[in-house]
């Protein structure tokens, strides 16, 4: 029987130093991600001790400045780390992709002081972070939420509301926080960085989820808490613009982790067709589970470059919007094609959780959902094309 173990993706990196992480990133995942991530996730265990182990290793500020304890990577090293944290647990490398967004708007719009203060813990303090946007009855349109921050007459500020959908809600050391502090619509809204333990601040029970059980993902619920105004980022009515630009970041984040759920598919089906015999030869040989290996490794590598292509505009300086939704969308549709194709390889086999191609098909879906549906990123790539939509 061939030698079923899939060979590492073959990357090219820009640096001997980002080669060298990459050595640190796949032993850490074979040695202590890897063995245990489908019993972890069937158990719906959250992997806290991972993170913390990630942080000591410094991966949970790569894309950050090197000052404030970050450590000086390209978007595009920093997004194929994602990738193989992904493939080998989607809720180790999603949480990663997180963390990051929750600290983008600290990291590039708070003051040299702020920086000073909280980005170190944040980076590589064995802190996680959070991200609070959605709200339950403001999703796609997340310029209509409605948690309030008002000021009172010493100055700080007095948060009330509820927020939705919150990867690491409940766990999370730190939530960066969008709430309307002024009118209606987009220009209200102001940022804050609100700590974990905050009075007021609570979670309710974790969501029951088709996927990701490890990941706890819940409403967060802000009862009157107080934050002083040295925790507010960048000015007052500019926390939208603050949002917009982290999601786009956090874009580029969910298609790498996409890719790295559809590599882990393809590498299992691939594993599977040619160890697999019927009618006295290894399924592989087969022309139509053939074509199907190939479209499914042809999706793979053009979601990866299709990301990496928007990572190095990033990464130059350059305007990438467009790039970021266009990769959010391919990568995450070709992630939910070529994991339900990897069922198919594997037949009834893959449909028992005994293989884990049912697991990457469950985990794949909310990919197209969170960080902007796939519908919203075909709104924003539209309107790159041909305009705003008229009224």
């Amino acid at each position: 029987m061939p030698d079923r173990a899939p060979q590492p993706v073959d990357r090219q990196l820009p640096t001997d130093e980002a080669r060298d992480l990459f050595s640190l990133v796949r032993e850490l995942v074979q040695r202590e991600i890897a063995p245990s991530a489908a019993e972890e996730e069937d158990a719906g265990r959250f992997p806290r001790e991972t993170f913390s182990l990630l942080s000591e290793s410094g991966l949970l500020g790569l894309p950050y400045d090197s000052d404030f304890g970050g450590g000086d990577q390209p978007y595009e090293v920093y997004l194929q780390v994602l990738e193989e944290l992904a493939a080998a647990r989607l809720t180790v490398g999603l949480g990663v992709s997180v963390h990051s967004l929750a600290c983008h708007a600290l990291a590039n719009f708070g003051t040299k002081e702020q920086r000073a203060e909280h980005l170190p813990a944040m980076l590589g303090g064995g802190l996680l972070g959070a991200y609070c946007l959605s709200e339950p009855s403001s999703g796609s349109d997340a310029a209509s939420l409605r948690t309030k921050a008002v000021r009172d007459a010493g100055g700080d500020w007095v948060i009330t509301g509820t927020k939705a959908w919150i990867t690491h809600g409940g766990v999370a050391d730190f939530y960066t926080v969008l709430a309307r502090s002024g009118g209606e619509g987009a220009r209200g809204i102001t940022a804050f960085l609100v700590p974990g333990d905050a009075e007021g601040l609570s979670a309710a029970t974790p969501e029951k989820k088709m996927g990701m059980k490890g990941s706890p993902t819940a409403q967060v619920h802000f009862d009157g808490v107080r934050v002083s105004d040295a925790r507010r980022i960048g000015d007052e009515g500019q926390g939208f613009a603050i949002a917009l630009s982290a999601l786009d970041s956090g874009r580029l984040g969910i298609a790498a982790c996409a890719i790295g759920v559809a590599q882990a598919a393809l590498d299992e089906a691939v594993a599977y067709a040619r160890g697999r015999e019927q009618f006295g030869r290894p399924v592989a040989d087969f022309q139509g589970l053939r074509f199907m290996l190939a479209d499914m490794a042809t999706q793979v590598e053009a979601g990866r470059a299709l990301y990496l292509t928007a990572a190095r505009l990033r990464d130059a300086g350059r305007p990438f919007s467009k790039q970021a939704a266009m990769a959010k969308l391919m990568c995450t549709d070709a992630a939910m094609k070529v994991t339900t194709d990897a069922v198919q390889v594997l037949g009834g086999y893959g449909y028992t959780a005994d293989f884990p191609v049912e697991r990457y098909m469950r985990e794949a879906k909310v990919l197209q959902i969170v960080e902007g549906t796939n519908q919203i990123q075909r709104m924003v790539i539209a309107r790159h094309l041909a305009g705003p939509e008229s009224r």
